[in-house]
């Protein structure tokens, strides 16, 4: 009994560490897109070039977490927990798709990219910050299972 105790307690603070990190990507992610949204008028200065390089590299770390980390723990530290892990099947698909549209996202505004063009960056941030937000929701939901 007490092996089984201290395994749970184990388990559980993977999950708090888990869940904390995704916590505190997630808010460095959002406070540079907030950063980047205000930087208007949106042109392909230096400033900004600057912040879209940091915010890809934040993005695809935090996406990468989310994506891989969370699932790998949820199967290998919880599979008892089948509640969570049912969830996670079921948002996969749409965490695939956000994870798709985040990389390709970076993979536009890349700093290594020769030429820097910002027509669409206002609309392609548009659409990412409402795919984060999703992500963000089904990460809650998930993230509270994991903790309970």
């Amino acid at each position: 009994m007490i092996e089984s105790n201290a395994c749970q307690s184990e388990k559980s603070a993977s999950a708090q560490h888990w869940v904390a990190t995704l916590l505190e990507e997630r808010s460095a992610v959002w406070s540079l897109y907030c950063k980047i949204g205000n930087m208007l008028p949106l042109n392909g200065d230096g400033n900004l070039r600057s912040a879209l390089s940091e915010f890809s590299q934040l993005l695809i770390d935090y996406i990468s977490l989310g994506h891989f980390g969370i699932y790998e723990h949820l199967l290998t530290d919880r599979p008892e927990q089948s509640s969570a892990l049912s969830y996670a099947e079921r948002i996969y698909p749409a965490f695939s798709k956000i994870t798709a549209s985040a990389v390709s996202f970076s993979d536009t505004y890349d700093e290594g990219r020769r030429k820097f063009r910002t027509d669409n960056l206002l609309q392609d941030l548009s659409v990412l910050g409402e795919h984060l937000a999703e992500r963000m929701e089904l990460e809650d939901r998930l993230c509270s299972m994991l903790l309970h």
